[in-house]
Parts: structure tokens; C-alpha cells; sequence
């Protein structure tokens, strides 16, 4: 894995361009491995892993059982990947990675609430879309394409296989479209991503951490506000509007009637 500092906006401005296509998480620690929300919650809990695959069946087991009470459209539950998608929207843990085509929300997430130095996770997609394990040359992408019948039990509930997918379901909530979000789903909860690629036969740099100094959240947060970033339109219902006003306050419009603050901008 690179790892590559941008101290300013102009910087980041400048990488994320040499990463067209790309997709990007962002995290507000640049200390935090790469790890599922799954992946730290059994690691904290229950740090014996021969029953996490047990775990994770029986978790998604029982929110199949019970969420067609909650959902207009239950068939969304039959598909694993929609499933897990709905499972993570929700706040439970689940294996999947969110990550977004844009870089400036990856950096939104990563310095929103950061008070130290924070970092953004580059996944180079376009090279993954064609690359698989070293020595496992049909464990490609479309191989292994957990929104296909029986893959994900298979492939990825195990835990043993040093594979990664990304995409999105076939059918994408509100929140996942206005964040240009992209899923990554890892074959192995006990890894980070970053040890996951190393299993990958492919000569190109697959993963690329930027960190980015607490020194340059001011001038990115009021850059991203700017391009209309925020937590509003990130997240499009009331929760997401109630949580953009933290950032509200952080505003200054000087040079309005000796106010630091205009109106309603």
C-alpha cells in the first residue's frame, strides 16, 4: 500500500485527478486499519474466530426473520448483497466496506468530525475489475459476484478465501446514490483490506492511503460546503438535515453588517 500525504486543498485537488475512476473511503483516524464494521465488532467481542461464520449467518438469519415487518418490498431480503446493503444502512455490522466514486465525499466523511490527523483510502477499481488472486485466475470479479445465487455462502462466509468484490446491488437506495457509493465486500473478516491485496497478482498499485493533516480540515470543509458536501445532501432525510447543522455552525460570512455569520446562507 502507497501512502501519500496531502497538506492542502490544491494537493488533494491535484491527486484525486490522477485517480479518475477510482473509489475512495474515507476515515476520520489515520491510524484505523482498513477493517469492516463486522470485522471490529467480532474482534472486540468475541475474539475466538472459529464461530464467526456462525455468528454472521445466524445475524443475518434473524434480520430476514423480522425486517419484512419494517419494508414496503420484503424481496429485498433474498438477495445477499441487497440484504447486507439494507443491514448496513440501518447501523447493524455487517462485512461491507462503504466506499464512494468521489473523492471529495470520501473526504467529507474523513474530516467531518476528525480532530486528528485523518486519511483517505484509494481502491484502484479499474485494475481490480480483471485482477484475482495470485494463482486462483478464476476468482475474478464476475467469478465472484456475491449478488449471484449461493456465491456469497459459498465464497465469502467461510472466511478463508483472500478475495475481494466490489459494486453495488442491483437495485441502489437514496443514501448510496447521493454518495456515489460503491460497496467492497472481503472474503476474510480477520484482515484488513490492505493484507487482503497483497494475495493479488497484479504489478499495479491496488490501494493507496492519503492522509490528510488536521491542519487542512478548515480550508476542505468550507471547499466541500462550497460544492454543496454535506451531511443534507449526503444523507437525504430529516436525520441527514439535522446532522448538517454541526457544520453550520463552523460557517463565516465576513463583511455582512460587522457579523461573522449572514442569515441563511
Amino acid at each position: 500500500m502507497e501512502e501519500i500525504t496531502a497538506a492542502t486543498w490544491t494537493d488533494f485537488m491535484l491527486l484525486s485527478a490522477e485517480l479518475d475512476g477510482w473509489a475512495f473511503r474515507g476515515q476520520q483516524d489515520a491510524r484505523w486499519p482498513l477493517l469492516t464494521s463486522l470485522s471490529r465488532y467480532l474482534n472486540a467481542y468475541v475474539p475466538d474466530g472459529t464461530s464467526w461464520r456462525m455468528r454472521e449467518e445466524r445475524a443475518i438469519r434473524i434480520f430476514r426473520r423480522k425486517a419484512h415487518n419494517y419494508l414496503d418490498n420484503p424481496a429485498v431480503l433474498d438477495n445477499a448483497l441487497r440484504c447486507l446493503a439494507l443491514m448496513q444502512h440501518h447501523g447493524a455490522p455487517t462485512r461491507l466496506l462503504d466506499f464512494t466514486k468521489s473523492p471529495f465525499v470520501a473526504m467529507f466523511f474523513a474530516l467531518e468530525r476528525a480532530t486528528r490527523d485523518a486519511a483517505i483510502y484509494a481502491l484502484n477499481t479499474p485494475r481490480l475489475w480483471s485482477a484475482a488472486p495470485r494463482g486462483q485466475p478464476g476468482m475474478d470479479r464476475n467469478a465472484i459476484d456475491p449478488r449471484l445465487s449461493g456465491n456469497f455462502a459459498r465464497l465469502f462466509l467461510p472466511n478463508t478465501n483472500a478475495i475481494i468484490w466490489t459494486g453495488e446491488p442491483t437495485e441502489m437506495d437514496r443514501r448510496l446514490v447521493a454518495q456515489s457509493g460503491t460497496l467492497v465486500v472481503p472474503g476474510m473478516l480477520d484482515k484488513p483490506l490492505d493484507e487482503i491485496l497483497r494475495h493479488y497478482a497484479d504489478s499495479a498499485t491496488l490501494l493507496k492511503k492519503i492522509v490528510l493533516p488536521i491542519g487542512i480540515r478548515e480550508e476542505a470543509m468550507k471547499a466541500l460546503y462550497r460544492m454543496n458536501i454535506t451531511n443534507a445532501t449526503l444523507f437525504p432525510d430529516l436525520d441527514g438535515l439535522a446532522r448538517s447543522i454541526g457544520m453550520e455552525l463552523e460557517m463565516e460570512w465576513p463583511g455582512v453588517a460587522g457579523s461573522p455569520v449572514h442569515g441563511d446562507l
